[in-house]
C-alpha cells in the first residue's frame, strides 16, 4: 500500500497501523480516513495478518477529525437543490461511517493502544476495536456536543455495548474527559500503564498471543462477539451451531490436538 498519513508493519503476524499526522496531534483529514478503510480492508483479507495493533506516532493517539474537513461542509450550501444537499451531506456522513466499520468488520482482531488524546473521532474509531488499553495519562472526550453537533460516525451506537448507559449519557451530554485511571475504572480501557513504554510492551504481548492461535478459531470467535452483541441468545446459539457444523472439522483443530499431545507449540496456516 502507498500509504502517506498511516504507517503499515507487519512482524510475526501482527499488524501495526499507526495515524502518522503527529504534526496534526493525529486528527484525520479526508485522504487520512480513506488511507485508514482501505488499510482496514486490505488487512481483511492479508493472510500474513492475524492481529492488529492500532496506534499513533509522536505524542497523541488521535484527535479526531481535522478541523478543516469539517469546515469544508460549507461547500455543500452552493448546491442550489435542498434534496440534494442533503443528500451530499448524507453520503459524506456515510463514507466516514464506513470506515469506522471498516475496524469493526476486519476479521483479525483490533488493540487500540491510546496515549494522551483520544478525542471525538478518537473515540468513534476505538469504540470499533475489540479491546482498548492506555496510559494513566491518556484522555477520552466525546467532544462533538462543544462543538454544535451530534457525534454521528459511531461513539453513540457502540459505546452503550460498552460502557454502562448512564455513563455514556454523561460524557456525551458534557464532552468532559475521563483520564487513564477513570477509563479502566468505568470498562473503557481493559488496563491502563504508568508509560507508553509499558503499555506497548504489555499489547503486543497480548497481540502476539493472539497471532498464535488458530486464525479460523479467532475470526469465528470475532464473528460470534459481534453477532451476538446485535441478537438474541437464542438466535446466537443457532448461528453458532450453523457456523461451527461448518468450520469445527479444520485441519487446525487437528493441529491444536497433536501439538498438545507432543507438548509443541502448535502451526497453523494463515
Amino acid at each position: 500500500m502507498d500509504l502517506k498519513y498511516l504507517k503499515v508493519t507487519i512482524v510475526n503476524h501482527v499488524a501495526q497501523v499507526s495515524f502518522n499526522r503527529p504534526e496534526k496531534a493525529n486528527s484525520l483529514h479526508m485522504p487520512a480516513w480513506e488511507e485508514m478503510k482501505t488499510v482496514f480492508e486490505e488487512l481483511h483479507e492479508n493472510p500474513d495478518a492475524r492481529v492488529i495493533v492500532l496506534t499513533g506516532e509522536g505524542k497523541h493517539f488521535c484527535a479526531g477529525i481535522d478541523l478543516e474537513t469539517l469546515m469544508d461542509l460549507q461547500k455543500y450550501n452552493q448546491i442550489s437543490c435542498e434534496g440534494r444537499r442533503r443528500e451530499k451531506l448524507r453520503k459524506f456522513i456515510l463514507a466516514f461511517q464506513d470506515t469506522i466499520t471498516a475496524l469493526e468488520k476486519c476479521r483479525k482482531p483490533v488493540l487500540a493502544a491510546i496515549q494522551n488524546a483520544c478525542v471525538g473521532g478518537g473515540v468513534d474509531i476505538i469504540s470499533a476495536c475489540d479491546m482498548r488499553y492506555c496510559t494513566d495519562a491518556a484522555y477520552f472526550a466525546i467532544k462533538e456536543v462543544d462543538l454544535g453537533l451530534v457525534a454521528d460516525i459511531g461513539t453513540l451506537q457502540r459505546l452503550p455495548n460498552i460502557l454502562n448507559p448512564g455513563i455514556v449519557s454523561e460524557l456525551a451530554y458534557t464532552g468532559r474527559k475521563v483520564f487513564g485511571e477513570e477509563a479502566a475504572k468505568i470498562g473503557l480501557v481493559n488496563q491502563t500503564f504508568s508509560t507508553q513504554e509499558e503499555m506497548m510492551d504489555r499489547v503486543m504481548e497480548i497481540a502476539k498471543m493472539i497471532a498464535a492461535k488458530s486464525p479460523l478459531v479467532i475470526r469465528g470467535t470475532k464473528e460470534m462477539l459481534l453477532y451476538k452483541r446485535d441478537h438474541s441468545v437464542e438466535d446466537s446459539l443457532d448461528y453458532m451451531a450453523t457456523w461451527n457444523a461448518a468450520m469445527l472439522m479444520s485441519k487446525d483443530l487437528m493441529e491444536a490436538f497433536q501439538a498438545n499431545l507432543e507438548r509443541r507449540e502448535a502451526n497453523f496456516e494463515g
